[in-house]
């Protein structure tokens, strides 16, 4: 019997990841966390293909993504991130790339090379993918569709003790107009815009610990099943 398909998408900080963790140990499922590969991209944009007045020039960051090898390796029990062959799990949680991520991300050139790879992933069933065009995109025909948000002060709150407990220096103003202007980056771009699936399930996480969360979504898979 084929596996489901399960796309989570939403806002920054609304735990998209490890929330899908957790469903796809429960339910058997492999999980990719698609930001990271464009968390991946963009760190190697930021070492790779960097102009003189420090912005990333862009035309050559899309000459040089045949260079480029993301792949998740298991790492004590953990998917974990490697670019050609180097762990970056902790490089790309960065400010400086949660800064320059979303004008990566918003590129056709990159979301055209990384579309291939997750949907192909996706073809054999038992995946959960979370992102931000998850069910409007890369997998439009996903068995189940889940669209996360939360408050931005919340979201702020959250962001902020991860990076300290990744001991990445920040402040919660730094961290919050990060997260705002992402939003609208991710909201208004051209190119596979963040918005809900019509036929995805909206859940406001805002007052809701992970485990409620996961709960939440746990239960609208075993009634929709």
């Amino acid at each position: 019997m084929r596996k489901p398909v399960i796309a989570i998408d939403g806002y920054s900080s609304t735990g998209k990841s490890s929330i899908s963790k957790i469903i796809a140990r429960q339910l058997g499922l492999v999980h990719m966390d698609t930001g990271a590969l464009y968390r991946g991209i963009t760190y190697f944009a930021l070492t790779h293909c960097m102009n003189g007045d420090a912005a990333i020039n862009l035309p050559k960051l899309f000459l040089h993504l045949n260079e480029i090898n993301l792949e998740f390796r298991n790492v004590d029990g953990e998917l974990e991130l490697f670019l050609n062959g180097r762990n970056i799990s902790k490089e790309i949680r960065s400010n400086a790339v949660s800064a320059n991520v979303s004008l990566v991300a918003c590129q056709k050139e990159v979301r055209d090379f990384l579309l291939g790879i997750q949907r192909e992933i996706a073809t054999k069933g038992g995946v959960i993918l979370d992102g931000r065009d998850i069910g409007t995109v890369v997998l439009p025909d996903a068995d189940y569709k889940f669209f996360l948000t939360a408050s931005v002060e919340e979201r702020t709150r959250r962001r902020f003790l991860e990076l300290k407990s990744l001991a990445i220096d920040t402040d919660e103003d730094q961290v919050m107009q990060n997260l705002t202007l992402r939003d609208q980056i991710d909201s208004e771009r051209e190119v596979a815009p963040l918005r809900k699936a019509d036929d995805a399930i909206l859940i406001d996480n805002t007052n809701l610990t992970k485990k409620e969360t996961v709960d939440l979504i746990l239960g609208y898979i075993n009634v929709l099943t």
